[in-house]
């Protein structure tokens, strides 16, 4: 008997850096030096619903909500991110329930995320355990490079670094046509974004989208992506996901250009 989508968990890894464990509404707070908070304002994109789950630090699905990211980037302070906003997309389109496996943390380089680093390790043990009670792995979300732009060996690098990272996740999950949606940054700690940018654009892996985040709107930071932003980032994933690996919509799509 074949199993009902909606009983059956569609998974999806998000990793990378702040941007993806979500920035969005955490501000300064101007009266104690050096500490800041979120400001608790949850767009309805990125609302909670009982068919989207996230696997927390413990290794349990509970229902998501935000900060998604509060138990895995802990050392910072998590805001929205685009995690809840696709959830609700592919929800609502594909009527699945959607399981998040958080595994972003700020502030890190692409070598931070390389086989046998502690964070690539914990990312694929968490996707692992996520399948234990049943589910299936449907995609990875990835938003970094902000962190390899200060330097330019670390630019000039950051194609092969990221190849070699998509090779090694899905042959350690034993999923080789893995889809990965990537994001182009827009921002960065140095001056070599668009040299990461280029990078991650050119990619041309199989089943390997990148999704431009260019016109979206950046706190006063300069850095990290707005709520608002973050909340229509999320619908671009989901977007481009549907588009590309959810194959009922491929054939809409399809039928949509041959209208054009």
């Amino acid at each position: 008997m074949e199993e009902n989508p909606k009983t059956t968990k569609q998974i999806f890894i998000l990793s990378g850096q702040s941007n993806m464990a979500g920035r969005g509404g955490v501000c300064k707070d101007h009266h104690h030096h050096n500490h800041q908070y979120w400001d608790k304002v949850v767009p309805p994109e990125c609302q909670p619903h009982q068919d989207i789950l996230r696997f927390s630090a413990k290794l349990h699905w509970e229902q998501a909500h935000e900060p998604l990211h509060a138990d895995i980037d802990s050392k910072k302070v998590c805001g929205v991110g685009p995690g809840m906003s696709f959830a609700n997309m592919v929800r609502q389109k594909m009527r699945v329930v959607v399981g998040l496996v958080p595994c972003a943390v700020g502030g890190t380089s692409i070598t931070q995320w390389g086989r046998g680093e502690v964070l690539y390790e914990n990312m694929v043990k968490r996707a692992k355990e996520s399948v234990e009670d049943g589910g299936e792995i449907k995609g990875l979300l990835w938003y970094q490079g902000e962190s390899d732009t200060s330097d330019i060996h670390d630019a000039e690098v950051y194609r092969g670094n990221m190849e070699k990272l998509i090779e090694n996740v899905r042959e350690d999950l034993g999923l080789p046509t893995l889809p990965i949606v990537m994001v182009a940054i827009i921002s960065g700690d140095g001056k070599y974004v668009d040299k990461v940018r280029e990078a991650q654009l050119r990619i041309t892996l199989p089943n390997v989208v990148c999704v431009d985040a260019k016109g979206l709107d950046l706190k006063d930071d300069h850095l990290h992506l707005t709520t608002e932003a973050q909340a229509k980032l999320g619908y671009m994933l989901a977007e481009v996901y549907l588009k590309n690996f959810a194959p009922s919509w491929k054939r809409f799509f399809s039928c949509l250009l041959c209208l054009k």
